[in-house]
């Protein structure tokens, strides 16, 4: 069923370096109890699909690790080969609802990998546990937009027909009933992203867009910002400090990011690492 899927989207147009899997929260191999013949399809397959099913304590049936056998058709097809670098967003989601702990595993090294688990079960609570960037960001800016109801439902829904996802998003002060409105795309979707824009400029009447793929996304992260005053402000005059200008803003409970000049990336998470004192750790 996975080979299947997997295929079909293909076959429908969808780039397969650009699809993303999370194995969910799933039965475990100690309670999924499978009959004599279940394991014939994949043994015929593959030999060393033997490795999924233990034998149960019950006779002619079997134990079948089925998170193990996702896990390795996911590789097999190329969707755990070159690595996110960051935990999907959904992945978390089906696991903080059903309280599940996460552990994040290398597809090519047998290591420990990292737990994510819920913040009651962390003892200490660093304000701020790290620094994050990506310079896979752009930034687009719409001039002189109508300040009226269903402008962004009008922006924002011709971007996502064309599937382009958006991210930080800032709209400034309407003045003469006109604003301007700053979005955040993946770099690889801005010359879509432009093109969705310029079909759809008569309708929404915006005046002119501006694009800046040479940008970069700091990120502040830590589980006990949400009870610490002060975060955002370290954060803020730090980049001052070096006189790096702050494009955009956008924050979370666990979360302050940033958008700046991508020239000064390196610079910003430096300066951040100092100003929180992660130098050491």
């Amino acid at each position: 069923m996975l080979v299947k899927v997997v295929e079909l989207m293909v076959e429908q147009g969808a780039k397969r370096h650009r699809i993303r899997a999370a194995v969910g929260p799933c039965i475990g191999q100690l309670s999924y109890e499978v009959g004599p013949e279940f394991p014939a399809p994949f043994l015929a397959q593959n030999t060393e699909h033997a490795r999924y099913f233990v034998p149960s304590i019950r006779d002619q049936r079997y134990m079948f690790d089925l998170a193990s056998y996702v896990h390795d058709q996911l590789t097999e097809l190329e969707l755990a080969s070159v690595g996110t670098k960051v935990l999907q967003t959904r992945s978390v989601e089906l696991a903080m609802n059903e309280r599940v702990r996460v552990q994040v595993l290398s597809s090519f090294q047998d290591v420990p990998g990292t737990l994510v688990v819920d913040e009651d079960e962390i003892v200490e609570k660093q304000n701020v546990s790290g620094i994050a960037y990506s310079r896979d960001d752009a930034k687009i800016t719409l001039r002189r937009v109508p300040d009226r109801p269903g402008i962004a439902a009008a922006v924002f829904g011709a971007l996502a027909d064309h599937s382009v996802n958006v991210d930080m998003i800032v709209q400034n002060v309407s003045a003469d009933g006109m604003t301007d409105m700053t979005f955040t795309v993946g770099k690889t979707d801005l010359p879509r992203a432009r093109a969705t824009l310029a079909e759809a400029q008569s309708q929404i009447g915006f005046t002119e867009v501006l694009a800046d793929p040479d940008v970069a996304k700091i990120s502040v992260v830590g589980v006990g910002m949400r009870s610490h005053a002060g975060v955002a402000n370290i954060m803020f005059r730090a980049l001052a400090d070096k006189a790096i200008n702050i494009q955009v803003i956008s924050t979370s409970e666990i979360k302050v990011s940033v958008l700046i000049a991508a020239e000064y990336t390196e610079l910003a998470v430096r300066a951040l690492h100092t100003a929180y004192g992660l130098d050491a750790a």
